[in-house]
């Protein structure tokens, strides 16, 4: 799908253990979308909301929340998008598809998760269904396990991944420092993530507490529009300039996991669509649900071959003053993963880089960015490619 669509505004929460509900997590970003976007609410022409809620709220109707944020939309069509952990680029994908069908010229998009006043084992029971469960053995195993597998059959075909997973984890705890929206501003030196430790214990061998992302809650927006929509005073906009989308077999039993084929195509079709290639981007927010997986997204973005994936932080290709910086917001590692909004905090946080509003985190000069947002074990798989508009 090309999309001719721009994104004119965004709006972030913080990310953590917050007090408010989910409607009010949805209307705090909201409004600060619309506002930044500069456009009348009774403009809009469709809201999307992007929300797992696998039980973790009793709200399951959420998607008119969001007219709770301004009177003027009311009647204006809302929908969930549900996709595992993307649906928050589900829902900015689903906007887009409807801008390029010409039916809106205008949409805001949400994504907004409340996980922390359920417990541990409670969310971790209502991630996993996003497995497959149709297989007992599948069906059994949390998502710290399914990525503990990755771990150990990566170390059995390649070499031991343990290294450069304890490199990510403490770049992205140190990338978070400088955004004020993550939830854990705490440094995790390499040395203490590379040993299990009482203060780091296995979680799933041979994943270690640092390996893994955060419960948390928060919500995040945009406003997109189309070209033609465009107001002539619009001082700010990002192109998005690809939007791709590749679903892969849910059952793991079908597909070589690692060989991350989802992952693989849907940055490749990106690319394609833009006319680009890995060596044009400046920075990228990926889906480092588990450190393991970002180590393996390297690989899909093209930065190494497979089973090498390590040289990219071991030569500082994504450390903040590399080549190519990697979640340079701290990434579900260390800003957050509320779920239903990961996606949509990656195209916002991705707007505010090209627009040079990202503060301490910005990377100066910045025209290229990646959001790559994925949905169980690579089994949804979004990619968009955002290009700075300076005209």
């Amino acid at each position: 799908m090309h999309s001719t669509a721009f994104i004119i505004g965004s709006g972030h929460t913080k990310f953590g253990r917050l007090q408010e509900n989910l409607e009010e997590l949805i209307v705090a970003a909201a409004r600060e979308a619309i506002a930044d976007a500069g456009i009348a609410p009774g403009d809009i022409d469709a809201v999307f909301l992007g929300n797992f809620n696998s039980g973790l709220v009793p709200d399951g109707f959420a998607s008119s929340l969001i007219h709770q944020a301004h009177p003027e939309l009311r009647f204006k069509p809302a929908a969930r998008c549900e996709n595992a952990c993307a649906s928050g680029s589900a829902a900015v994908h689903a906007a887009l598809n409807l801008m390029a069908a010409g039916k809106a010229r205008h949409v805001l998009v949400v994504g907004a998760e409340k996980m922390t006043h359920r417990t541990t084992a409670d969310v971790t029971t209502a991630l996993a269904g996003a497995g497959y469960q149709n297989d007992p053995a599948e069906a059994g195993l949390s998502f710290p396990q399914v990525f503990g597998i990755a771990a150990e059959t990566y170390g059995a075909r390649y070499a031991s991944p343990l290294d450069a997973m304890a490199r990510i984890a403490a770049k992205n705890h140190a990338n978070a420092m400088k955004n004020p929206l993550a939830q854990m501003h705490k440094e995790l030196p390499y040395e203490f993530c590379r040993e299990a430790s009482e203060r780091n214990p296995l979680i799933a061998p041979p994943l270690r507490l640092s390996d893994c992302s955060l419960v948390t809650d928060g919500a995040a927006a945009i406003l997109l529009s189309t070209e033609d929509g465009l107001a002539a005073s619009a001082a700010k906009r990002v192109r998005v300039a690809a939007a791709e989308h590749v679903s892969d077999f849910l059952p793991m039993s079908r597909r070589d996991f690692i060989a991350f084929e989802g992952p693989d195509r849907a940055i490749a079709a990106a690319y394609a669509k833009a006319g680009i290639t890995v060596a044009d981007l400046d920075f990228a927010e990926v889906h480092d649900c588990f450190t393991i997986a970002e180590l393996l997204i390297y690989e899909s973005m093209g930065l190494a071959a497979k089973g090498q994936g390590a040289r990219a932080i071991e030569e500082g290709i994504v450390l903040p003053g590399g080549k190519l910086p990697v979640n340079l917001s701290g990434g579900l590692k260390a800003k957050g993963h509320p779920v239903g909004a990961s996606g949509v905090s990656m195209h916002a946080l991705g707007f505010r880089q090209l627009t040079g509003q990202a503060g301490e985190m910005q990377r100066a000069g910045a025209e290229w960015g990646l959001c790559f947002n994925m949905g169980g074990a690579a089994v949804a798989n979004y990619a968009t490619l955002l290009n700075a508009d300076r005209a």
